[in-house]
């Protein structure tokens, strides 16, 4: 019986639910439980951890799934690891949709550091104002840098924050260059730190960055393991068709 579990939380994991869900495809769409009020999903939907790769492999023989689409973001690479670890245990096909990852452009000013910790460590200096585009999950890392004014774009409002000077904006994408840049110039924004996430949702602020002349501080993705490797629901649904 045909079963397939998407790992979601990424606007590629929407598209692809909204897709098997027309085709009338058995299906359920996880989310890891991160962001508080989560987009409504036309399928069945969990949210919350497995327990590691053998509670996902547990919940994959429980479920009866049939294959595993794994659509996180390109920074999930924990849970990328546990559904393949947890996929080669119990014999599940798998696929990741991956979106491709930013490239520098003419006028770029980008500055590359393998992680967070190397983000953190590249931050130390006299104070600037700094659009910290990483997320709520990594805001605890940046307190080791406190002497910068923080810009914080969040898609919650956040009950505690331990920057000791920020502003937040709450707001969820897809965002506009012009949108990223009127932001930019209102908090005096002089750098720009980004996680390599690809996609067209995030990209506006680096082309507001190259537009305003200023440096981007990019976070490379994390190795993955090996696994199916698909760019578009397509491509994705073919996958499935012949698997």
């Amino acid at each position: 019986m045909f079963h397939l579990l998407i790992l979601g939380g990424t606007t590629e994991a929407n598209i692809l639910a909204k897709a098997v869900s027309d085709q009338g495809v058995a299906a359920t769409y996880s989310y890891a439980g991160r962001v508080d009020n989560p987009r409504p999903q036309p399928l069945p939907t969990r949210v919350g951890g497995f327990g590691g790769a053998q509670g996902l492999a547990r919940y994959i023989r429980d479920h009866g799934i049939s294959h595993v689409v794994d659509a996180t973001h390109p920074f999930a690479a924990q849970m990328s690891r546990n559904a393949a670890t947890a996929c080669a245990e119990t014999g599940t096909p798998l696929a990741a949709l991956t979106r491709p990852a930013w490239g520098a452009q003419e006028g770029d000013r980008w500055h590359h550091v393998p992680d967070i910790p190397a983000a953190v460590a590249a931050l130390s200096g006299p104070p600037k104002r700094v659009f910290l585009a990483v997320g709520r999950m990594h805001l605890e890392d940046f307190s080791a840098q406190p002497q910068h004014h923080y810009l914080l774009r969040l898609v919650d409002a956040p009950t505690a924050l331990p920057l000791p000077d920020c502003d937040v904006v709450v707001s969820r994408g897809p965002f506009t260059v012009e949108g990223d840049t009127a932001l930019m110039e209102r908090h005096g924004t002089e750098l720009v730190v980004s996680k390599n996430a690809g996609g067209t949702g995030a990209r506006a602020k680096l082309d507001a960055a190259r537009a305003l002349g200023l440096a981007v501080l990019m976070i490379d993705r994390p190795a993955m393991p090996e696994r199916v490797e698909l760019a578009t629901v397509p491509q994705v649904l073919n996958w499935l068709a012949h698997a």
